[in-house]
């Protein structure tokens, strides 16, 4: 069960996390507008909760496997 939710974790992160490939991933862009203070519209909060979902999910999968292993 663990390793479907990897492999479920790592394909969106790979997929939906990092589009569009060209020129550079939008979660990229998000992570430097808030960085630098950036001024974002709504729809910059909403790209950012997409692509960032799966890297959260993933980051979730990789403690609880690290967590239980103790």
């Amino acid at each position: 069960m663990k390793n479907k939710k990897l492999q479920l974790a790592l394909i969106a992160s790979l997929t939906l996390g990092l589009a569009p490939f060209v020129p550079h991933p939008h979660i990229w862009k998000q992570i430097q507008n808030i960085w630098y203070s950036r001024p974002m519209a709504g729809m910059d909060w909403v790209d950012l909760a997409m692509h960032g979902a799966p890297w959260v999910f993933l980051i979730y999968v990789l403690s609880s496997m690290a967590l239980k292993k103790k």
